[in-house]
């Protein structure tokens, strides 16, 4: 039977191979109890930003906090991914920005999915599609501070005045400092801990442990508490699943053109292709339930997003590969 550390790393290391059925399922079940249960699963929504907080904690112990330093300093990394983020997507967000429906919580939850790209399980799936998972990681903390900095600029330029009645600061300010600050700060004092005492490293093998089950946790806490506020609104989500579709195509073929063009190797490339196409809707969801009432169609929309994006994710991590072949 072997001992229990050798079970709980046969347990995790089966949980990662297989991860994208467990979320999938873990959604199904959200879905189900949200029409079910709507009375009991509605307020759950002020689970999701501390999840989402212990969710990058356990992310960020996965990488030397030492090493991220270094990591920046890779110029031609950094800079594709600049690129893509940053230039790239706002541009093709822009020629499908006349396709979304004309209802500002929709349109506003669009842009705000679209806008930023993922600081968490973009990491997971670049890692089985055998991208460099662990430089991606690195640049997390830069690429959350450039969408926190960017996103409100991006939405005055999509969405002119109606922006400024839509959002202040004070999301912006706060998702920083719980989702970046505070969970970057707590595991570089657990990986220093880590070093000195065996309580430490026994934390660090805990986080490694619960990646996939706190993953699991956070997509169903997200999906069920909103299926209760669409109230009738399921029209206006199923018209923005195409937009979403034709986004991954998009972004699959200009992703992986940026990294040759940047000169990358085909683990880099393969980082890049799906930093453009991940995006970061479990952390931004905070910014739409932050929404004055009347506007939940926006929360929806966005975990929309995390559905037709979790699919597509199961396709890239055997089609990248191949899209994206080895060097030589």
């Amino acid at each position: 039977m072997g001992d229990p550390e050798s079970r709980q790393a046969r347990v995790t290391a089966s949980m990662e191979r297989h991860q994208v059925p467990w979320y999938l399922g873990s959604i199904g079940v959200a879905v189900l109890a949200g029409l079910a249960v709507p009375d009991v699963v509605g307020g759950l929504d002020r689970l999701i930003t501390p999840l989402l907080g212990a969710l990058l904690f356990v992310t960020f112990l996965q990488v030397p906090v030492t090493e991220l330093a270094s990591a920046w300093r890779n110029g031609r990394f950094l800079g594709a991914l600049v690129l893509v983020d940053f230039v790239v997507v706002p541009a093709v967000v822009a020629l499908l920005f006349p396709l979304v429906p004309a209802d500002q919580a929709v349109r506003f939850g669009v842009l705000l999915v679209l806008l930023c790209p993922c600081v968490d399980y973009v990491v997971v799936f670049t890692g089985l599609a055998g991208g460099e998972g662990p430089r991606l990681l690195a640049a997390t903390p830069f690429l959350l501070l450039a969408q926190m900095m960017l996103l409100p600029v991006y939405l005055w330029m999509f969405l002119g005045d109606g922006f400024d009645e839509s959002i202040g600061p004070g999301p912006f300010v706060s998702a920083f400092v719980g989702l970046i600050v505070i969970p970057l700060v707590l595991a570089a004092g657990t990986q220093v801990l880590a070093r000195r005492h065996r309580a430490g490293r026994r934390l660090t093998a805990t986080g490694e442990a619960v990646m996939v089950p706190l993953m699991m946790t956070v997509l169903a806490v997200v999906v069920a508490s909103q299926v209760p506020g669409l109230d009738g609104r399921y029209g206006l989500v199923v018209r923005v699943l195409p937009l979403y579709a034709a986004f991954v195509v998009a972004m699959t073929v200009l992703g992986g053109v940026a990294g040759r063009v940047a000169g990358l190797g085909a683990p880099d490339r393969r980082a890049v292709l799906f930093s453009g196409v991940t995006r970061n809707s479990l952390v931004v969801l905070p910014f739409a339930l932050a929404l004055p009432v009347g506007s939940e169609t926006a929360s929806a929309v966005v975990v929309a997003q995390t559905l037709v994006e979790l699919v597509a994710m199961t396709a890239l991590v055997a089609l990248v590969p191949r899209l994206v072949p080895d060097d030589g």
